[in-house]
């Protein structure tokens, strides 16, 4: 196991959404596990060939269910190195999120106000705190600059990359449902009505010399790839970790293909990001 991050904190500063940061930073992630699970959950992801693990343990459970600082034991003698990230907040920023949402805090009870839960989750949660190798304060933060900074302590450089996939596809079949941005290029003659082209795919060299003796294929693709060298950045800053590029035509063979190629080919020359392409519909 590379890295094992234990991740508590203060409910309401940020724990789910460091979790799933970490998820689509490519480690085994439970969340909310009791305890005297952490052992076992960390053997097993390392049997299923993760190298980077998390967890968030639910301070809250005892007897049975174990107890977070003696779980942080167990795995440290196990030979487990931990990275434990405490996350916090100022109250008045913990008690408007609370407000927000309309959660029940875990510490409230009949006729105890937010103010009161926090300070004792804060008091149960000391001993914790002192064991953290990483205590912050999300006051200020927003959940992209939360995500980025978990990526940069964590994750490393190649992790948080922006992962882009190419999706060429014949809109007869349907757009594709996890599609972010969706180009439609059936503004271009369609190969399929040329002889000799038509059992060809936009992976042929026919159907490409075809498409680039058209005027309108270059200038469609002046304007596209300078807008996704502006975009794909700025998604990456924001903090996303996937973008599906979806290209259309008719039937999903020519046209859609060869131009879902020629963007992939841009984007590793470029390296704006590391990207994939799939044709989905080229065999129907």
């Amino acid at each position: 196991m590379r890295r094992l991050v234990i991740v508590t904190g203060l409910s309401g500063a940020g724990k789910s959404q460091a979790m799933k940061s970490l998820e689509d930073f490519g480690f085994a992630c439970l969340d909310n596990a009791p305890p005297v699970l952490a052992r076992s959950f960390v053997t097993l992801a390392a049997e299923a060939g993760y190298v980077n693990a998390a967890l968030a343990l639910d301070v809250r459970t005892l007897g049975p269910f174990g107890e977070a600082v003696a779980a942080l034991d167990e795995l440290e003698a196990a030979g487990f190195r931990t990275d434990v990230l405490f996350l916090d907040a100022e109250d008045e920023t913990l008690i408007r999120r609370y407000s927000e949402t309309r959660r029940r805090h875990p510490y409230g009870q009949t006729g105890t106000g937010l103010a009161e839960a926090i300070a004792a989750e804060r008091a149960s949660l000391a001993a914790l705190r002192d064991r953290a190798g990483f205590v912050w304060d999300t006051t200020r933060l927003t959940l992209g600059q939360l995500k980025d900074r978990i990526g940069t302590t964590f994750a490393g450089a190649d992790a948080r990359r922006l992962r882009v996939s190419v999706v060429a596809f014949g809109f007869k079949y349907g757009v594709p449902l996890d599609a972010d941005l969706v180009f439609d290029v059936r503004f271009l003659p369609n190969p399929n009505y040329v002889e000799g082209l038509r059992e060809l795919t936009g992976a042929d060299a026919a159907v490409a010399a075809y498409l680039e003796a058209i005027p309108d294929t270059e200038d469609f693709v002046a304007r596209l790839f300078p807008l996704l060298d502006f975009l794909i950045p700025r998604y990456e800053h924001e903090g996303k970790s996937q973008v599906t590029i979806a290209i259309g035509c008719t039937g999903g063979r020519h046209r859609s293909v060869y131009l879902g190629r020629r963007l992939q080919q841009h984007l590793a020359e470029t390296s704006a990001a590391p990207a994939t392409f799939e044709a989905r519909d080229v065999n129907r």
